[in-house]
């Protein structure tokens, strides 16, 4: 069957994409899509099949092995049912109704905003209750995407969603989602379909002409501002505490969800909320200051596995990550390799592929799946036209 011949997905799934933004346990569902991983190819199985092995062993050399293998077990589950949606969507149109929910985050994240702290708050850089700046800057960069590639539907709603998502990716001033707006549009561009969409690179061609204009002509934008500015944001004593963390148990890592600790330089501040919070004099419950270690990140994909599962569990991501952005342009679906290449591209200064999350790093595995199944449809689809 081809992915064009596949049956419709149910008017319930589209439903509970819609809501996943704002309500992200929502996904939690996918683990009720885990048996369609057998449709898979031989090759990507024996690929998943590494990657499982990987993250079991490493727990063995950690120093907390009970723990640390119980958590491997649950992130690598999680991450198995968000490759199984991909394989069931089977297309990434099916993800379009993710756009509605990406919206209303976008309208709640401008209301709550001006309403707490003035436009004041926009020059602090546009925030949201429960999404970070820059994971709210990433989610307009999606929602960029599902625009640009939306096959139909009219052009007056399409302009509506994709100036919403552009104006709140330029208030929410994310050099990470720039970065991969910029490197997943090129992607797209080089490897989609059989024709050049030079016109995907609007966006990101209207945010650095904007940065630009705002340093040049001195115009009182700070978020814009961040977009030109080279700085690292204190990235590199994260990273130095990442590899001195990784070096106190090279094989297996200190675990899954424990490197918190030995990020230093962000430990030492204690439990934090959402920047936008924090702003409203919103502290940290009392409940949550004992966990709140646990989503540390390293602000680099790479170090933050060997940080939690050491040489031998990153080589298991390394070896996924590098099998699907290669089927995704035998695919040659654009929207599939934007977010796989734009996401790979800001992992580089962040970590955004780690599980859960509000719902973009649960969007990349979704996509891992489609590139793996969708890649060897493509063959038999091409051979039923020559029928």
């Amino acid at each position: 069957m081809s992915p064009s011949s596949s049956p419709p997905v149910p008017r319930w799934v589209s439903a509970v994409l819609s809501f996943i933004p704002v309500f992200p346990p929502l996904y939690l569902l996918a683990f009720g899509a885990l048996g369609f991983l057998r449709q898979l190819p031989l090759n990507a199985r024996r690929i998943l099949f590494f990657f499982v092995a990987t993250q079991v062993v490493a727990t063995l050399f950690t120093p907390e092995p009970l723990i640390s293998l119980g958590l491997a077990t649950l992130r690598t589950l999680f991450i198995l049912a968000m490759i199984a949606v991909g394989v069931y969507l089977r297309e990434s149109q099916q993800l379009r109704p993710l756009l509605w929910g990406q919206l209303i985050i976008f309208l709640t994240a401008w209301i709550y905003t001006l309403h707490t702290q003035g436009w004041g708050g926009v020059q602090a850089r546009l925030g949201h209750p429960y999404y970070y700046i820059v994971s709210l800057g990433l989610v307009a960069v999606i929602a960029l995407w599902t625009v640009m590639f939306w096959k139909g539907g009219r052009t007056s709603w399409r302009w509506a969603a994709g100036l919403t998502a552009l104006i709140t990716f330029l208030a929410a001033g994310s050099r990470g989602p720039l970065l991969a707006l910029g490197v997943g549009s090129l992607a797209a561009l080089a490897f989609g379909g059989h024709k050049r969409r030079w016109w995907i690179m609007l966006p990101a061609i209207v945010v650095i002409g904007a940065a630009s204009l705002s340093s040049s002509l001195n115009v009182n934008l700070k978020p814009l501002d961040r977009l030109l500015n080279d700085q690292t944001s204190g990235r590199e004593y994260i990273w130095q505490d990442a590899l001195k963390g990784w070096q106190t148990s090279p094989a297996g890592g200190v675990g899954p969800y424990q490197g918190g600790p030995y990020l230093t330089y962000l430990f030492k501040d204690g439990c934090q909320l959402t920047p936008t919070l924090q702003r409203n004099k919103i502290d940290c419950p009392a409940q949550l200051s004992r966990w709140s270690s646990v989503w540390l990140i390293a602000h680099n994909i790479w170090l933050h596995w060997l940080l939690e599962s050491g040489v031998i569990g990153l080589s298991g991501l390394v070896i996924v990550m590098g099998y699907a952005l290669w089927r995704a342009i035998a695919l040659g679906d654009p929207f599939v390799l934007a977010v796989l290449y734009g996401f790979t591209a800001m992992n580089v200064v962040d970590v955004v592929i780690a599980v859960p999350s509000p719902h973009f790093a649960e969007l990349w595995w979704v996509c891992v799946g489609l590139s793996l199944r969708g890649a060897d449809l493509r063959p038999a689809a091409k051979e039923l036209r020559h029928i």
